[in-house]
């Protein structure tokens, strides 16, 4: 008996989806896996692994139906719940993710992600007591140490690190960029970039500098902004993805793909202005970053902001805050600037976002390399 030629067809499109998938070929898994579905519909395995796809594309609207999809033709499948808990999530409907991702946890009760999750959802809803004990949870079920140690001191579980995890950052803003900047400059009024570059031109006057670095670019909102006061422009960002959307710009010399302090601290050509808008919210501690400016920027200005806040544990000039970012002591991160050899030349307060409607209190420093 023969095989059937669209079953084998629908075979041969999911084979090459899955090995697109696996090879970070989103968008051409997303087209094998539909037309393997054309063939032969209603297949989970197929749906599962396009719900997976289209959350990597950020198209969470798509991922939760084909994730609705599997669940219809397989009831509880804990894949299919779980990527449908991450794309409600990525929806804004908190609710209805935690649900299902209490679902998937009475289904599978040691799946470390369904706690994760749980915890991180309970965290943005306010919940703190429920969500250290999810992250407590997911920590006992195997989930990354480093990682919801992280998450438990946001919630004032633990002591908080100097800096996030690495990792935590780059799948973060990697998840992000699709919409970054419709979010982040339309939904939250973001406005740290053009205040900071304000600012810097005010102090270069009608100088240029002769390499400049955008720290942290993102998406590149500093680029078109920083070009006019530059010679050559480097973009830097831990994101892969950030950085393509910044390439789409074409306003950077060149992009990097690096941790900032450890790039600044084996660069080997010099910049004579670094900007980081919006950077330290997620570096707690910045001596690692002012001491390898040292190398880095011999002379020249440093233009960054920070949230702020009035005290901070132990002395330090940081606080790591619930929501997963850092906020600085003005007074203390301007000592620490100063024993780095940096002086300050503008130090204003104001706001460098909204959130939930209400400005977010932010410090806008330019900062010069002093002599010696």
């Amino acid at each position: 008996m023969s095989a059937d030629p669209a079953f084998e067809q629908a075979r041969a499109d999911f084979l090459a989806g899955l090995a697109c998938q696996q090879a970070q070929d989103y968008p051409q898994a997303e087209r094998h896996y539909l037309a393997s579905l054309q063939r032969l519909p209603g297949r989970p395995s197929t749906l599962v692994n396009l719900a997976a796809t289209q959350l990597q594309l950020g198209r969470p609207a798509r991922a939760l139906a084909s994730a609705d999809a599997a669940l219809a033709s397989e009831p509880g499948s804990p894949d299919a719940l779980l990527h449908r808990g991450s794309a409600l999530a990525q929806l804004g409907r908190a609710a209805e993710a935690l649900a299902a991702f209490e679902a998937l946890a009475h289904r599978v009760p040691d799946h470390p992600l369904a706690w994760s999750h749980q915890g991180s959802l309970l965290r943005e809803l306010g919940r703190t007591d429920e969500a250290r004990a999810a992250f407590q949870q997911a920590l006992r079920c195997g989930a990354d140490p480093e990682l919801h140690r992280y998450y438990l001191a946001g919630v004032g579980a633990q002591e908080a690190p100097p800096a996030p995890p690495r990792g935590y950052v780059e799948q973060l803003f990697d998840g992000y960029a699709g919409d970054f900047d419709e979010h982040l400059v339309g939904q939250l009024g973001y406005c740290a970039h053009t205040g900071l570059v304000d600012r810097v031109s005010a102090c270069l006057g009608p100088t240029q500098a002769q390499s400049a670095l955008d720290l942290g670019c993102g998406t590149g909102l500093c680029g078109p902004l920083l070009r006019p006061l530059a010679r050559r422009l480097t973009g830097l960002d831990l994101s892969a993805r950030m950085l393509a959307r910044s390439r789409e710009r074409g306003v950077y010399d060149a992009l990097v793909q690096a941790d900032a302090a450890e790039f600044l601290a084996g660069s080997p050509d010099p910049f004579d202005l670094v900007v980081a808008a919006d950077v330290l919210i997620y570096i707690g501690d910045p001596g690692p970053l002012f001491a390898a400016l040292r190398h880095a920027m011999p002379h020249g200005l440093l233009a960054l902001t920070v949230e702020v806040c009035e005290d901070a544990p132990a002395g330090a000039c940081w606080r790591l805050l619930p929501s997963l970012r850092y906020a600085h002591v003005p007074a203390r991160l301007l000592a620490l600037a100063r024993g780095c050899g940096l002086a300050p030349l503008k130090v204003e307060r104001a706001p460098v976002r909204h959130d939930q409607g209400r400005p977010v209190d932010g410090l806008y420093l330019v900062l010069q390399r002093m002599a010696g």
